[in-house]
């Protein structure tokens, strides 16, 4: 339902941008979520598609941008001045959101395969 692209390796400073494509036009929602080794999944940005309202998570709130191309059927995550600690897998989910915050998990039911993102120093 949801087909992650993107991300891979870069210098600390640089720039890298996920993609995830949908398929199921019934969803409202998608965000991004990211695991780094030994610590809890995050909620690093989210956008309602019908109006395309972002919401960013504080780890990387000024430093990303997510939008939605509604032909394309894609969400961009674009990721800027990147951090060796925003070293993650890193998942798009997709769902139906209609109330409560929006970076919570439980509003996804259609979740990506991990995508690796590193950050060297």
């Amino acid at each position: 339902q949801v087909q992650l692209t993107g991300g891979g390796s870069v210098q600390a400073g640089g720039s890298l941008r996920l993609s995830c494509a949908l398929s199921d036009n019934s969803v409202n929602a998608v965000a991004y979520f990211r695991q780094a080794p030994e610590k809890e999944r995050e909620g690093v940005a989210a956008i309602y598609t019908p109006a395309s309202s972002p919401w960013y998570g504080d780890s990387m709130k000024g430093r990303v941008t997510i939008a939605h191309d509604n032909a394309k059927k894609t969400v961009y995550l674009n990721m800027y001045n990147l951090k060796p600690e925003d070293t993650a897998v890193y998942y798009c989910a997709a769902g139906s959101y209609s109330e409560g915050r929006i970076l919570d998990s439980v509003h996804y039911n259609y979740w990506s395969q991990g995508r690796q993102v590193t950050v060297s120093s």
